[in-house]
């Protein structure tokens, strides 16, 4: 049985077909070799890059934006929001400064967006 789905990684929004094919899956509609490695994770092991905010102690503003370096397993955007939601930066922070190593054992870690 197929299964459709528009790619998102870049503007052109591919219309993708995917056949089951083995343990895999036959890609076709993609205009890049992108466009079937997001079909084909989609399917097996869906991750996301999460983005969000942290609070911060003594800066220029309240809270700063973050975000993981490389996306990460669906299945822990609600852990890794909750590990989120409890910390507190010390000012001065810069972007591109660690908030949390290594997130949840993925090898990713969550990054300043934002200098305060």
């Amino acid at each position: 049985m197929s299964k459709e789905m528009t790619c998102i990684v870049c503007p052109l929004g591919c219309h993708l077909t995917l056949e089951p094919e083995g343990e895999s899956f036959a890609v076709s509609g993609n205009k890049c070799q992108r466009g079937k490695k997001y079909a084909i994770e989609e399917m097996i092991a869906p991750k996301r890059v999460i983005t969000s905010t942290v609070a911060v102690d003594g800066g220029s503003y309240p809270v700063i934006s973050v975000k993981t370096q490389a996306a990460v397993p669906k299945e822990l955007i609600f852990e890794v929001m909750e590990d989120l939601s409890a910390v507190m930066m010390k000012a001065p922070v810069q972007v591109g400064d660690v908030v949390i190593a290594n997130v949840r054992d993925t090898g990713v870690d969550v990054i300043a967006t934002r200098n305060a």
